[in-house]
């Protein structure tokens, strides 16, 4: 396609859109001669849409008590107890198989207390992925195609401050050191790095220590929740520059793209701002999401989160107060669902699929990996 001819595609590709049944085609008119874009883009969407993720707490309890995290601080350990019966727990299972779930996110509490819980899982479910603080290191042997989310809070010497803390509420030192030699060079792990405003000048030290220890890292968004369910954010320009300057100086290593970076940080984009209304990661057998699935915008078919009894279903992937939430597994989901709203251009088509296969290269069971 040349220059002359590229208004014209991006017209018939606007028009294409507005037909649900049309996307690919649409893709297909924007990439024009270009086809390892076209084929890009066939590819990391038929991935994406194979997927069939739901989210579980397999247990409420937790070796840290680190400030910010949104289970304490509303009290999601108190809600439901953990079904401890691994039967109960393997017939839970085969009913989200049923649902055609292939895909469990396991979070807590902290996952890695409860490796036969995480075992089931792995017998049954194509891919799995946990969420952990890292303390204690998931074993390698059986566990080979798990991912693992590992946390971290603000960088450098902040970490300790705000997760190396005990249940009985002692703080330590090392944190970050632990993890590092838990998971030195393990591949399926990648640091889900919540960054602050008042530290980024930790970024590039720690970003550079998760390299050097053989790891990845993305990117997230460090909250102080309070126990009002209000999450204070504010657009920190310094610190949007420091991510995109280190995510450019650690293409290896920095698994987020440019512009999911500039999404997390400002909760907005070219075609909307980030909320309750248009978040895809919201429990899809909830009743009280009844009017949002009807609002047009996307949800993840099929997902639920489930608290740790097996049966209360949960209001969302995190904590549900939702003014001013930056989840990143949230606000990633929001750039997937949402490929039409990049389609008015082949650069924008392009900026799509990157950041589809960005999000995809996180896990270890994924081909992008």
């Amino acid at each position: 396609m040349n220059a002359a001819t590229a208004p014209e595609a991006a017209s018939r590709a606007t028009d294409l859109i507005s037909r649900p049944e049309s996307v690919e085609k649409a893709a297909a008119t924007l990439a024009g001669d270009d086809e390892a874009l076209r084929q890009r883009f066939r590819a990391v969407r038929s991935f994406s849409r194979s997927i069939r993720a739901s989210e579980y707490h397999i247990t409420n309890a937790c070796n840290l008590r680190c400030r910010g995290c949104w289970f304490f601080a509303f009290e999601f350990d108190k809600e439901t107890k953990d079904e401890t019966r691994l039967d109960e727990l393997k017939a839970f299972i085969e009913r989200e198989r049923a649902r055609h779930i292939n895909a469990a996110l396991l979070i807590g509490g902290e996952p890695t207390l409860v490796p036969d819980r995480v075992a089931a899982f792995v017998d049954r479910m194509e891919y799995v992925t946990i969420s952990t603080n890292g303390l204690r290191s998931l074993p390698r042997s059986g566990f080979e195609r798990v991912s693992i989310g590992i946390t971290l809070f603000g960088g450098g010497q902040l970490d300790d401050r705000l997760r190396a803390v005990t249940p009985a509420g002692r703080q330590f030192t090392g944190l970050f050191d632990t993890v590092l030699r838990n998971y030195r060079n393990d591949r399926r792990a990648i640091f889900n790095y919540a960054v602050a405003p008042s530290a980024s000048e930790h970024i590039d030290e720690t970003v550079r220590r998760i390299r050097d220890n053989g790891n990845v890292v993305t990117f997230n968004l460090y909250t102080a929740y309070r126990t009002d369910g209000t999450v204070p954010h504010s657009t920190d320009q310094r610190l949007l520059d420091e991510l995109l300057r280190v995510a450019d100086r650690y293409p290896d290593t920095v698994v987020a793209h440019p512009y999911y970076i500039g999404a997390l940080l400002t909760g907005q984009t070219s075609f909307g701002r980030f909320g309750y209304d248009v978040c895809p990661s919201i429990s899809w057998d909830h009743a009280v999401h009844a009017r949002r699935r009807a609002n047009g915008s996307p949800t993840l078919p099929l997902f639920n989160v489930y608290g740790a009894d097996l049966r209360t279903l949960q209001f969302c992937c995190t904590s549900g107060h939702c003014d001013g939430c930056r989840d990143s597994q949230a606000v990633q989901s929001w750039l997937l669902v949402a490929a039409r709203q990049f389609l008015h251009s082949r650069a924008g088509l392009r900026t799509w699929v990157e950041v589809a296969e960005s999000y995809w290269r996180q896990f270890v069971w994924s081909p992008y990996r």
